[in-house]
Formats: structure tokens, C-alpha cells, sequence
């Protein structure tokens, strides 16, 4: 795999540097509802800092600002307070959202310029956002000279080693509600993988119409509910005796037995997607089981992407017990999908230096 320069070769000492992170975090009530991403951007900043930068501007999209009370809850103070509380540095400065610009997703080129504007140099540490060709990501690569953050990296390197050889048995996990956001993953990494495992909904798409050229293991048994709520009446049911109309919230306890036995015996293991509605404790125990088992097993190679999966590593406190975590979302699956990054694309790659 190609991978971009290192920000750890440029010389920031008394330049002013455009950092692009990935602060798209939850807010809640005007505060930083989970600061996860704020806290994975600090070591690029750091490093910046650390080697005399004289300023270091931030800048990130914040949600999918389109009204005028979108723009007011979607500002970026909060996320620059909460940053200010982790890193009390005065070089640091937050711009504000890059989606209240329009020139953001249309890679307009005078916008990237204006974010370009009095800087020396580009990191891109944005990972989760490194699959769009937008202004921030993509065009000031083209203005500055640019360089890849260490998160970044850290992505592309622990992805990558899915997508070379890895060590046997590999084992791929899936879920969510449809096989064609996952689909481009499925095809390639699944042809590579000895087993894959398919829960959530996607299952009930493969078993009526599964458009890959491999065998997956699909659940035997489900936790039916007779209708789509927390509360709904709910029992234990073979898939195919599943009653009419009802619905398969999470896999079953012996589709769960199958699952972990296979994940308990892996070596290389990636996981992305829920086996069931995981927010409602009734149809959690699929997830839970699956996310156990993948934290469980210290001699396998772990990665574990998508929001969900790490929404539910981090509720139920297994985030430790994983390899590598991944931050990228869409991104990643991009990646997986062996498709070539905007965002990294246009960062020159790394030379490799002369042995000392």
C-alpha cells in the first residue's frame, strides 16, 4: 500500500501549520457529548508543538449543517473548548465549521485557498474524512506543501494489514441493516477471508439474495419481535420458523455459540457492524457476544471499525482489548474495498531515507 509522507518529516519550527482533524463529535445540550476524536487528534498537535510551530490552525466539518439553525447548533465552539481543556496551548486556534462554506463539499478551489492563506504547511490527520475530495481534504493538499498526521498513518498501516497476507485463520465479521453499504468490503476482503460471519439485517438480504462468489455463515436462529420497539413481546426462534410478519432483532444464543467459537480460534479478525438492534438491551446480547469474543482473544490481529462495533466496544468498556480501533467509518470501508483516498492521494508519498 502506498502510504504519504509523515508529518514527523516536515520542519514546523516557526511556521504557521493547517492542521485538517476529524472533530465531527456528538454534541449534547451546547457540550461535547463524547470527546473520542478529539482526544485521537491530540499526538499530531502535540508533535507540532512540541517541534516550536509557531501556530497551529485546526480546522474540521461538524455534522451536515444545510439551515440557519443547523449553522447555530453546529458551530464549533464547544469542540474548540473541549480541545482548549486538553491542549491549553494559545498557538492552537479552532476555525469554525468547514461546511458552513458551501465551497467545503464542492472542492471549490478559492475557499481551500482561504483556508490556505497565511499558513507555511498541510497535515492531514483526518482520517475519517480522507475519502472526500472536498476543500479542506483535498484542494489544500494541492496549495501547500502537504504531509500525512500520525493517526492518519496509524489507520493506513493497521488497515493495510488486512489487505496483504495475513495470518490464518482470518476471520470476517458483518452487520447493519443493508449488504450494499458493505457490499465493496464483503467482495474483497470476504474472498480472502477462511470464515465470514454475517449478522444484523444484511443476513436476511444474503439468505434471499446473496451476490457473492463465497460461502458465509449466516445465523440459525434469531430473538423474533413481533414488532419494531423496545418493548415489543420477543422470544427465541429457528429462522425458519420464524412467525410471519415478526422480525430478527439479534441473533439467537446458539448462532452466538457458533460465532464466538469461530472468533475464538482466529488469528486475523476484523469486525464491522452490529448483529442486531444493540441499542435496546432485549436484542444486545448478539453484539455483546461478538465484541467479547473479538476483545477476548489476545493472540489474534483485531480490527474493528464502523460506528456502531465501537459504540459498543467502548459501552462496554472492551476498547483495550482491540488491536486497532478504527475512526475512519466510511473511510475505512473505502479502504477495504481497495479503493484509492482523495484525502491521501494528494500528500505526496513517503521517501524512504538512505541507511544511516
Amino acid at each position: 500500500m502506498r502510504l504519504p509522507r509523515s508529518v514527523e518529516t516536515a520542519d514546523v519550527g516557526g511556521k504557521s501549520v493547517l492542521v485538517r482533524a476529524d472533530l465531527n463529535v456528538p454534541l449534547e445540550d451546547g457540550r461535547v457529548a463524547d470527546d473520542t476524536r478529539i482526544r485521537a487528534s491530540l499526538p499530531t498537535l502535540e508533535l507540532l508543538l512540541e517541534r516550536e510551530a509557531a501556530e497551529v490552525r485546526v480546522c474540521s466539518h461538524l455534522g451536515r449543517p444545510k439551515t440557519d439553525e443547523d449553522r447555530a447548533a453546529l458551530t464549533m465552539a464547544p469542540v474548540e473548548r473541549r480541545l482548549r481543556e486538553l491542549l491549553p496551548d494559545e498557538r492552537v486556534h479552532v476555525l469554525e465549521n468547514t461546511r458552513f462554506d458551501p465551497g467545503e463539499t464542492k472542492n471549490d478551489s478559492a475557499f481551500a485557498q482561504r483556508l490556505a492563506d497565511g499558513c507555511n504547511l498541510y497535515v492531514n490527520d483526518a482520517f475519517g474524512s480522507a475519502h472526500r475530495a472536498h476543500a479542506s481534504t483535498e484542494g489544500v493538499a494541492r496549495l501547500l506543501p502537504a504531509y500525512a498526521g500520525l493517526l492518519l498513518l496509524a489507520e493506513l498501516e493497521h488497515l493495510g494489514k488486512l489487505l496483504g497476507e495475513v495470518e490464518r485463520p482470518f476471520v470476517l465479521v458483518s452487520g447493519g441493516a443493508k449488504v450494499d453499504d458493505k457490499l465493496g468490503v464483503l467482495q474483497n476482503l470476504g474472498g480472502r477471508a477462511d470464515t465470514v460471519l454475517i449478522g444484523g439485517k444484511m443476513a436476511e438480504q444474503l439468505r434471499v439474495d446473496n451476490p457473492l462468489d463465497f460461502e458465509v455463515e449466516l445465523p440459525g436462529d434469531v430473538v423474533g419481535a413481533a414488532r419494531f420497539a423496545e418493548d415489543a413481546e420477543a422470544r427465541v426462534y429457528r429462522v425458519d420458523e420464524l412467525p410471519y410478519a415478526w422480525l430478527g432483532l439479534d441473533i439467537g444464543p446458539e448462532t452466538c455459540r457458533r460465532f464466538t467459537a469461530a472468533l475464538g480460534g482466529a488469528r486475523t479478525i476484523f469486525w464491522n457492524g452490529p448483529m442486531g438492534v444493540f441499542e435496546w438491551p432485549r436484542f444486545a446480547a448478539g453484539t455483546k457476544a461478538v465484541a467479547e469474543a473479538v476483545a477476548a482473544n489476545e493472540q489474534a490481529f483485531s480490527v474493528v471499525g464502523g460506528a456502531d462495533s465501537v459504540r459498543a466496544l467502548n459501552e462496554l468498556g472492551l476498547a483495550d482489548g482491540i488491536s486497532w480501533v478504527s475512526t475512519g467509518g466510511g473511510a475505512s470501508l473505502e479502504l477495504l474495498e481497495g479503493k484509492e483516498l482523495p484525502g491521501v492521494a494528494a500528500i505526496p508519498s513517503a521517501v524512504e531515507q538512505p541507511a544511516a
